[in-house]
């Protein structure tokens, strides 16, 4: 099960694996503070990317679609979250101020679905599906 916390809300027993998947460290929070089991930069999105969200430049919608094409791209930087996903609970920490339009959101629902594909038995995933415009 994958859920997602913000930052400055405290761990609890029930998190499980605490991973921050945000490419910067968020403001105000001592490194102990956050009580992670890991740091994933690289899972987060571009720096572009984040950039043309957060000046609005691009909706959610828009935002989810070029963050799941750069999470298609790399699977190597996500990889290692689905695994621990699938060993128990996973808590996705990061620092947005909205709860429910975040990398952490898109994230914790493409792993879901990495994890559907994995458990059933078929051919190996392909991706042409979920971007029809390539």
């Amino acid at each position: 099960m994958i859920q997602c916390k913000h930052a400055y809300t405290p761990a609890t027993l029930e998190d499980g694996r605490r991973i921050l998947v945000d490419r910067l460290w968020p403001r105000n929070c001592q490194k102990d503070q956050l009580q992670l089991n890991a740091w994933l930069p690289d899972v987060a999105p571009s720096t572009q990317l984040h950039k043309t969200f957060k000046t609005g430049e691009l909706d959610f919608a828009q935002f989810t679609v070029a963050y799941r094409l750069e999470l298609a791209a790399r699977p190597q930087n996500w990889w290692e979250l689905l695994q621990f996903a699938a060993r128990g609970m996973l808590t996705l920490v990061y620092g947005a101020k909205d709860p429910q339009a975040n990398n952490a959101v898109v994230l914790a629902q493409w792993l879901e679905e990495e994890l559907d594909r994995f458990s059933s038995s078929s051919s190996p995933v392909c991706y042409l599906d979920d971007f029809p415009e390539y």
